[in-house]
């Protein structure tokens, strides 16, 4: 693998981490459950793991705060996108760039000041009158580019209201319909992601409005488009434009209070473990979704896996249902009375402080 710079950003971020807990490889390895060895190749950027787990439970041990924990997944969502795009340099293949031919000169549109095309052509050109072409138009032909450019916008002034022009649709000021927004997908930054993003925090998404489609906005949108029961598709198709603009879907949710509150009433057996988890595993974000290089999702507060769902015949819809989500995570904690099936969270389970008993009562006086 050759190592790209989103991978080297991940991995400082990670060699990061790893510094400031002051602790080994091997031992780092042990508490996040993965070989010291595997963490040496990702800090050292010679791989990016394919499961987030795993990178989540590293950053869990050495300490990392939400917000670095949030930046960490932004920046392995970058690197797992370089992961299988293909390095290649012009001596790979030749096509990349142009090759030279002395006498066809590169044609651009000189800015005032500059020298024209005729200028830097030499005068031992092998085709002059192919250089000479682009010197300048000829009056009548200048002349004949002017009538045609207004009849072309009159044209379009005298256009009917509703009609359009080839195949661009009416728009209606609806930004996400235009040409330019045709396709919206992870890695973008422009007004088109800008777009989404204010149209999914009108629909109460809670994410910041940069332009910048990266793991956040991936997030919301798959959750949006889940709750507008379209197909998760991981970009903002057709079907998806019309539900955004359409503002008949809501995302909001229950806070992570009322979550946290709900874990405690359904794992009465280790509330407090239970909450570590469910805040390891998606900040007690009910809507929250990982997405796995495998194609596979974990969905809302508990993080269920697709395979989990179909084992407990749910949906993510369902998934996204926090109360749902919680009953489901407390069945499958039941099979083995552990948490088991949340490995990657094994350092919010050792660093979780057991409760606290209760205070005895007061004597009576």
């Amino acid at each position: 693998m050759v190592a790209s710079p989103q991978t080297d950003k991940f991995a400082a971020h990670l060699r990061m981490l790893k510094d400031r807990s002051g602790r080994g490889y091997d031992r780092l390895g042990k508490e996040a459950g993965v070989s010291g060895s595997s963490l040496h190749r990702y800090c050292s950027g010679l791989s990016v793991p394919t499961d987030y787990r795993v990178v989540h439970a590293f950053a869990k041990v050495c300490g990392a705060s939400a917000e670095e924990l949030r930046e960490l997944h932004r920046l392995w969502a970058l690197a797992d996108t370089d992961r299988d795009v293909p390095v290649t340099t012009a001596k790979e293949n030749p096509e990349a760039e142009p090759r030279a031919d002395p006498a066809v000169p590169v044609l651009t549109s000189p800015a005032p000041g500059d020298v024209t095309p005729s200028e830097i052509v030499p005068e031992e050109s092998a085709t002059p009158r192919r250089s000479r072409l682009p010197e300048r138009l000829s009056s009548r032909s200048a002349i004949l580019a002017a009538v045609v450019a207004v009849v072309l916008v009159a044209g379009f002034v005298w256009l009917p209201v509703g009609s359009s022009a080839g195949d661009a649709p009416a728009t209606g000021g609806e930004l996400l319909y235009s040409p330019a927004c045709k396709s919206v997908s992870m890695g973008q930054h422009d007004e088109c992601v800008r777009e989404v993003q204010t149209l999914l925090t009108r629909a109460k998404g809670t994410l910041a409005v940069d332009g910048d489609f990266g793991p956040e906005t991936l997030r919301r949108l798959t959750a949006f488009q889940v709750l507008a029961g379209l197909p998760a598709t991981n970009v903002v198709d057709d079907a998806t434009k019309e539900a955004l603009y359409g503002q008949k879907v809501t995302m909001t949710t229950w806070p992570p209070a009322k979550v946290a509150k709900r874990i405690r009433e359904v794992f009465v057996e280790d509330p407090d473990t239970a909450v570590a988890v469910a805040r390891c595993a998606s900040f007690l974000d009910p809507l929250y979704v990982l997405p796995n290089t495998n194609g596979s999702r974990n969905w809302g507060v508990f993080q269920i896996s697709d395979a989990r769902l179909q084992d407990l015949h749910g949906t993510p819809l369902r998934a996204f249902d926090p109360d749902w989500n919680i009953r489901a995570a407390h069945q499958l904690w039941s099979v083995r009375h552990d948490f088991h099936d949340w490995p990657s969270c094994e350092a919010a389970l050792k660093n979780t402080p057991k409760s606290t008993p209760k205070s005895k009562p007061k004597s009576k006086r």
